[in-house]
């Protein structure tokens, strides 16, 4: 369980078997992994260098992850999360959630990674062909995010009956 910034590489499976090592009671297992992507396909040289604020970032992670633990029946979670010069097809992000029911370990997950894309404090810089730039907020983000406001909870009661 728990939360980590990081200049260095993970490996998603040694990850999701720290989360879930002993939990016979975990019946599902949702991990995302997100990649950096070639911000222009075929042009060459790009990369993405992403910034935080140490201390702040990972505060707001946890919080983040706190909010998950609440809405659904987790037993387990990992939010690892990179910094610094990555290039396309580097890992940035990894998401791990465990639940006795694959629907809150689906939910959860997806809840993750729409609120660590709006709400973690990190802020990224491109580099393309054109020059360097910052990139905005997208309205794509937002509206994923928006759909886990008060009215956008999970339909997963916090204790299932088997």
């Amino acid at each position: 369980m728990g939360v980590s910034v990081q200049r260095e590489d993970f490996d998603p499976g040694r990850e999701i078997e720290a989360a879930v090592a002993g939990r016979t009671d975990a019946g599902a297992v949702c991990c995302f992994v997100g990649l950096v992507r070639d911000v222009v396909p075929g042009a060459g040289a790009s990369a993405l260098t992403l910034e935080h604020y140490p201390g702040m970032t990972e505060r707001q992670l946890e919080a983040i992850e706190a909010e998950a633990r609440d809405r659904w029946p987790l037993l387990a979670t990992r939010i690892v999360h990179r910094y610094g010069r990555l290039e396309p097809g580097d890992r940035i992000v990894l998401v791990v959630t465990a639940s006795a029911h694959r629907q809150a370990a689906f939910e959860s997950c997806e809840f993750l990674m729409d609120w660590l894309k709006t709400k973690a404090p990190f802020w990224k810089l491109e580099e393309t062909p054109e020059g360097e730039h910052w990139v905005e907020a997208r309205d794509t983000d937002e509206a994923a995010a928006s759909r886990w406001q008060s009215s956008g909870q999970s339909s997963v009661p916090r204790e299932i009956k088997s």
